[in-house]
């Protein structure tokens, strides 16, 4: 697909959505949009569900905190680098339904977050990916539904928040020592 086809395709989905929005739902999207504003969502919930898990809260808060915030500063310079403007500054059907957004549109420092918060956190807690992953989505549509972001804004964003993820993972993966090595159970390993 061409460049000015995908993004008259990008802009024409977008349209799509903020001409279809139902007004008794603009809260939870709003709500999405500002509970997702710098990753906090994710750091608020790493404790929680480090608790629910019994996994270590202060480790999993700081390995969560510390993905989000470099998926989002990532995010913001690339927003320099593309300098998109935000979809209520070109299509005069964007009526957003909050402005305070920063930087260019591409790409989505929510999306980013979320996604990188998705996959440390499964990672970290081992459990409830696939909740995590929904509500990731939905902060992903949010920021459409709210008339901030393009479509594609949001996967891009969701693209580098995966990146920024496994690589957390890995750096986890390699600073955490592992049971490798050790015997399962009391008894010691068999000679050979």
């Amino acid at each position: 697909m061409a460049p000015l086809a995908l993004a008259n395709a990008d802009q024409e989905v977008f349209t799509w959505v903020v001409e279809h929005r139902v007004p008794p739902l603009d809260w939870v999207f709003v709500g999405l949009s500002a509970a997702g504003q710098a990753g906090l969502l994710w750091i608020g919930l790493a404790p929680l569900l480090a608790l629910w898990a019994g996994k270590p809260v202060l480790f999993t808060t700081i390995v969560t905190a510390a993905t989000v915030w470099s998926a989002d500063l990532l995010a913001l310079a690339l927003k320099g680098v593309f300098d998109r403007e935000r979809p209520y500054e070109v299509v005069p059907v964007a009526d957003p339904l909050l402005r305070w957004d920063v930087g260019g549109s591409f790409p989505s420092g929510h999306a980013a977050t979320s996604v990188a918060g998705v996959v440390i956190l499964t990672y970290l807690i081992g459990r409830g990916g696939l909740w995590l992953a929904l509500l990731a989505v939905a902060v992903g549509f949010a920021r459409v539904y709210v008339g901030v972001h393009y479509p594609l804004d949001v996967l891009a964003g969701a693209a580098l928040g995966l990146a920024v993820g496994l690589a957390a993972v890995g750096v986890v993966r390699r600073l955490r020592p592992t049971s490798a090595g050790r015997p399962r159970s009391g008894a010691a390993r068999p000679e050979g």
